[in-house]
């Protein structure tokens, strides 16, 4: 089983529809991103998991506890409604994704040590241009200091996204697939992930034009908190 990991409105469609293409069945429904649908379940869930997250102020929050202490039961049976179609298949290769899944990535990896982590990234540049469900951490019962700076909320939420998968211990089969590596070097990317996944992947159809928009962003703001993340992503011009 495999699923992907990455903030939403950071390409991840790329990955699910590409996915999908070579053989791997993604669930019962998916919507025009490549989500599987309906969500509310799974939204529900990430609800249940921040009851748990301590925010200490600022850009920073706790996670420790929920690397060890018992995973809810109301947890666990939220994310096996939202999964009931991917779990039920008896396909040779299944998976999900949904941007969401990174709110709740320690006991996801808790409860499947064994899926096949795709983690996704993109320049928080462009990723914090477009609106996404996640942009306010308080609709997902997420503690933070909220604000009415739109663009600023984005880079928060992207910021706290980072933060939490860096946090949680690492699931035995993982891989780092940059959006702009994928677009701008595909064939690469996806001899890559042929070998993590140990299936042929088919190749789409791609943007080039998606990479770096935020150059021409009228409302582009720089976010110091950012810098070094951006930095560790090899996204430093």
């Amino acid at each position: 089983m495999v699923t992907v990991i990455g903030r939403g409105h950071g390409g991840t469609r790329a990955m699910s529809h590409t996915l999908r293409e070579s053989g791997v069945y993604m669930g019962a429904l998916l919507n025009e991103s490549g989500d599987l649908i309906p969500a509310e379940d799974l939204y529900e869930a990430c609800r249940v998991m921040a009851r748990y997250v301590e925010h200490r102020g600022g850009l920073e929050w706790e996670f420790s506890k929920l690397h060890t202490m018992p995973i809810a039961p109301e947890f666990t049976r939220l994310v096996e409604s939202y999964l009931s179609s991917v779990l039920a298949s008896d396909a040779e290769h299944k998976g999900w994704k949904l941007p969401e899944t990174t709110l709740i990535y320690p006991w996801i990896v808790r409860m499947f040590p064994d899926v096949r982590y795709i983690h996704w990234s993109r320049d928080p540049r462009d990723s914090i241009i477009g609106a996404h469900l996640t942009d306010d951490l308080s609709d997902f019962g997420i503690p933070y200091e909220k604000t009415d700076d739109l663009r600023l909320r984005r880079a928060i939420s992207w910021k706290y996204q980072r933060e939490i998968v860096k946090a949680t211990p690492p699931p035995k089969h993982t891989i780092e697939v940059r959006f702009e590596d994928f677009i701008l070097n595909q064939d690469e990317t996806l001899a890559k992930l042929d070998q993590f996944l140990g299936i042929p992947l088919a190749k789409i159809e791609v943007r080039p034009e998606s990479v770096g928009r935020w150059k021409t962003d009228p409302e582009y703001r720089e976010f110091e908190f950012l810098k070094k993340d951006l930095v560790e992503l090899g996204y430093e011009d």
